[in-house]
């Protein structure tokens, strides 16, 4: 049975050992400039020493260049591509189709990974952009089990799917703190605002916290839950899914570590015995679970829901 890669997000240097001994077959890095909402900034000595240590291990590095570009910026694609080809990059992440450009021009053999994180939700767009030079298309968060499925049934490129962590639900190029809600003619309560680190937007109708995170590339609202399927992966590891991602953006180190150790455990009892997996997939569960932090409950996403929303 054909194990999915497991890629992870590391928060620093020193962090990238640490997941790549945990289990992680991959790690995907960058910095604010180039690349959105990163678990850590990673500038470019920084990727020079984690893609050496990554590779010592064995393990893939991808460098984020997802960015939404303005005219100011187009300019220097070709010198951070070539700067992420000599680096030894695995592979280069983009949604803008000015990066798939430039690589064009100046990186024809760097694997590009397609991610816009909200329009590749059928496999028609997911083999367009495979047909002008993507490897992989990386899912939208809000698709159903179902749906992911036909899709890797008929993609023509590698699929990549988020399995666990927080996911984004609206994003501006501003800064929009105290604005955000607005339209609903009240403004939600932020908390820890004046200290602009581990931002809650608390909507007390809902009862729900949702993270802010800010970032050379604006305002990002974050889900108030954690996805977290890792009772839930033998119908993609069945069907061939090639990448599950665990993104710990505005989580701790020691937390996306422990995290990655329990999906390595996890994949690794299912494609070995699917028996035992089932035995075991609980337990795991409830340790990740009692290590949630209060405001950030686990749910399963989009993933068993009816209706995309």
């Amino acid at each position: 049975m054909k194990k999915p890669e497991l890629l992870v997000t590391p928060m620093s240097v020193d962090h990238v050992k640490e997941l790549c001994e945990a289990g992680a077959d991959a790690i995907i890095i960058g910095e604010q400039r180039y690349g959105l909402r990163l678990a850590g900034e990673f500038n470019r000595g920084d990727c020079q020493k984690a893609i050496e240590i990554a590779h010592d291990y064995n393990k893939k590095v991808y460098i984020a260049v997802n960015a939404i570009f303005h005219n100011d910026k187009v300019d220097e694609l070709n010198d951070y591509l070539l700067f992420c080809q000599n680096a030894g990059a695995d592979a280069v992440v983009f949604g803008d189709p000015a990066v798939l450009m430039a690589a064009r021009e100046s990186t024809p053999d760097l694997p590009l990974h397609w991610n816009t994180e909200t329009t590749a939700t059928n496999y028609y767009t997911c083999n367009y952009w495979g047909r002008r030079g993507a490897k992989r298309a990386v899912l939208a968060r809000e698709l159903s089990m179902d749906t992911i499925i036909e899709m890797k049934e008929n993609a023509e490129v590698e699929i990549e799917v988020q399995i666990h962590g927080m996911t984004c639900m609206f994003q501006s190029k501003r800064s929009l703190l105290g604005n955000y809600f607005l339209y609903q003619g009240k403004a939600l309560e932020i908390e820890n605002r004046k200290e602009q680190k581990n931002m809650l937007l608390h909507d007390k109708e809902r009862n729900n916290k949702y993270p802010i995170f800010e970032d050379e590339n604006g305002t990002h609202i974050m889900s108030p839950n954690d996805i977290c399927i890792i009772d839930e992966l033998q119908e993609m590891i069945d069907a061939g899914i090639d990448s599950f991602k665990i993104d710990g953006i505005l989580q701790t180190p020691e937390y996306v570590t422990a995290v990655t150790q329990l999906y390595r455990t996890a994949i690794d009892r299912y494609t070995e015995d699917p028996e035992v997996y089932e035995d075991q997939k609980s337990q795991w569960l409830e340790q990740i679970e009692e290590m949630q932090q209060p405001h950030r409950p686990l749910d399963t996403g989009f993933f068993f829901k009816e209706t995309v929303y």
